[in-house]
């Protein structure tokens, strides 16, 4: 009997699409939903830019320094076209928002341009059928739920935008001319994202937007929403084991926020607050709508008011107009506060800021000499603070193996912020990412800290074979305000 071996169909390999991912973690949501949309459209998606077949530049437009890294970027994937396996290279994001003729005119290798309301246009894109220019208005679109998203980075931690936009005017800032004005989202989609986030294993929620104490106040009086309902309501619904607030202006703060802060156990006791100066004359300049006082008085209440604080906040130096009196006006307002982490931005000229206008400018050397100053008045303060830690046990989530020695697991405790405010390095026992250990603080440097794991092992899977217990010696000083 002869048999008829039927031929199985050949399956068409998968193209490949990578992206690269550029400035803040609202920047980053957004290359994550578009990880989504191509994931959907059936592409790989690989870390390796010379094997994808389509590239994605998410840029930031923010300041000079953002800007260059942005284009150098966008050239250095540009060469993959002729060298690599790229056929297609999309530039999406702030700079292509906020420039996108003359980017268009200048960069003939880009093949499509999208804004910062144009994530979902990528599935047009990928499919083939897209004109070129398709920035469209940034007060177009506003995360949902329901948009696909891939989460990047330490997969226990996760970014979760609450509103798109801002309504402030401050002098050197251009973002609401390209991100568009505040568009706060429905608390019960972003309770269902919150949700969503945690199913999938993430224990950490950073609750991120542009003004994030503004939450809800572009909203119908009937469907208004405060910040305090949605912490409230992340906090108690999402199932979440951290939930972290950022952004916050300097203003009177909500109190029922205060309370959450100091006293619900899933919520935080960290503060993110921009501050931008200490000097009323500068914060006048930069069209802050507050002076000195009121944020002194701030941070009293929120130090008084809340057990166990971690404050963050960033400074602004070399502002046109700022002197060396208001300079000294900072570092003392700094070395008062003894703030827990401090970022420092050195100004830049953008050409459609108010500050651009004012006058004297600040000398680029002074500048710099001036960020060094600040970063090591703040320097002096982080040690110190980590110092005081010394002993403390702390409760750690692992992120994954440090990027010093893969042989060495790292983490952060509730004080530390993903990326911006340095780690803990896990000595003398096996952990796992995506766990929440007990460390005891063993040693401190500037910005970091090493931990010896103090509590039982939980795997969630099969237990792997214990190594020997590693000893970890802190070494290098980390340089968290460059990252600022």
């Amino acid at each position: 009997m002869l048999l008829k071996l039927a031929r199985m169909p050949s399956v068409k390999p998968k193209k490949k699409i990578h992206f690269v991912s550029l400035g803040c973690p609202k920047n980053r949501v957004d290359t994550e939903v578009m990880l989504g949309v191509a994931q959907d459209g059936g592409f790989e998606l690989t870390t390796e830019a010379d094997e994808a077949e389509v590239i994605v530049v998410n840029t930031c437009g923010f300041i000079g320094e953002a800007k260059k890294e942005s284009i150098d970027t966008i050239f250095e994937m540009a060469e993959l076209k002729k060298v690599g396996s790229c056929e297609k290279l999309v530039v999406t994001g702030c700079l292509s928002q906020r420039y996108p003729t003359e980017l268009s005119q200048q960069m003939p290798e880009v093949d499509h341009f999208l804004g910062t309301s144009d994530m979902l246009k990528l599935g047009k894109v990928l499919k083939g059928k897209a004109d070129r220019m398709l920035v469209g208005n940034p007060a177009d679109w506003v995360i949902k739920a329901s948009d696909p998203r891939i989460i990047t980075g330490a997969r226990a931690s996760a970014y979760l935008k609450i509103a798109e936009g801002c309504n402030r005017s401050c002098a050197f800032c251009t973002i609401p001319q390209f991100r568009g004005k505040q568009r706060s989202r429905p608390i019960d989609d972003v309770v269902r994202e919150a949700k969503q986030l945690a199913q999938q294993g993430v224990l950490e929620l950073n609750l991120i937007s542009q003004d994030t104490i503004a939450y809800g106040r572009d909203q119908a009086r009937d469907e208004r929403s405060t910040l305090a309902e949605l912490v409230q309501r992340v906090a108690d619904e999402s199932g979440a084991k951290w939930v972290r607030v950022f952004y916050l202006y300097p203003e009177k703060i909500d109190e029922a926020l205060v309370d959450l802060l100091a006293n619900h156990p899933r919520v935080v006791p960290y503060v993110d607050m921009p501050l931008q100066h200490a000097s009323d004359a500068m914060l006048k300049k930069m069209k802050r709508g507050h002076g000195k006082d009121r944020q002194k008085r701030v941070v009293d209440h929120m130090r008084s008011s809340i057990p166990d604080l971690v404050f963050r906040t960033a400074f602004i130096v070399g502002h046109p107009g700022e002197t060396e009196e208001d300079f000294a006006e900072l570092v003392d307002f700094v070395e008062w506060a003894k703030f827990d982490h401090v970022g420092v931005f050195r100004y830049s000229d953008e050409e459609t800021s108010g500050s651009t206008k004012i006058e004297p400018k600040v000398a680029e050397k002074t500048i710099a000499s001036r960020w060094r100053k600040l970063m090591a008045a703040q320097r002096k303060i982080a040690r110190a603070k980590n110092k005081a830690l010394l002993g403390r046990e702390l409760e750690v989530l692992v992120e994954g193996p440090s990027e010093e020695h893969e042989l060495v697991m790292q983490g952060r405790y509730a004080g530390q912020a993903p990326e911006i405010d340095g780690h803990v390095y896990l000595s003398g026992g096996e952990a796992l990412p995506g766990q929440m250990r007990k460390v005891r603080v063993t040693q401190a440097a500037d910005y970091d800290l090493v931990g010896e794991i103090i509590d039982e092992e939980t795997f969630t899977d099969a237990p792997a074979p214990k190594p020997k217990k590693r000893r970890v010696s802190l070494k290098v000083v980390g340089t968290q305000g460059d990252n600022a």
